[in-house]
């Protein structure tokens, strides 16, 4: 999108809808943290959340557009500290992330969970579907999710025992 609107620029015929529909984009990357201090407060200092996804969409490990550099970057300017899990992207992860002290990567997306206060789901890849829930509620610190997928049917996690808060819902 950014080069259509460059080459409108050049052209001389600014693309107005095409930058609208960008920051609309790039301020749907916040809802997720948003929703997170709502519940916890804007300090996150001395939390931890798993962060299930970290590339742009599944099947890929493309991070340059994906919503988890916005929400890790946010996380740790809260204070917070992230335990991350991709099934594809950790390689890649690692290459735009580095290791900062507020990030450390799992092995699987259970271990991520292990002692965290929260998870934060962001990318929906297929091994997130079916989770073992009496598994994560026994390993979270909190029976806390925060989904930015959608990829739970509220009724059943809320049966759970978790608080769950996804993007769109109640």
């Amino acid at each position: 999108m950014k080069a259509l609107q460059f080459t409108g620029g050049q052209a001389g015929v600014p693309l107005r809808v095409l930058a609208a529909v960008e920051e609309a984009n790039e301020a749907q990357k916040s809802v997720l943290v948003d929703k997170i201090t709502a519940r916890l407060g804007g300090d996150l200092s001395g939390r931890t959340f798993a962060v299930w996804g970290l590339a742009f969409k599944p099947n890929t490990d493309d991070m340059r557009e994906a919503p988890s550099r916005v929400i890790l970057a946010d996380l740790a300017r809260r204070g917070a500290k992230v335990v991350a899990y991709d099934p594809v992207s950790m390689a890649e992860a690692r290459r735009v992330f580095g290791d900062p002290p507020w990030l450390s990567y799992a092995a699987t997306p259970m271990e991520a969970v292990a002692g965290a206060d929260a998870l934060v789901i962001v990318t929906e890849w297929k091994e997130f579907r079916s989770p073992d829930f009496p598994g994560m509620r026994a390993r979270l610190k909190a029976p806390l999710i925060f989904d930015g997928r959608n990829m739970y049917d509220p009724a059943f996690v809320k049966d759970a025992g978790f608080e769950y808060f996804a993007i769109g819902r109640r």
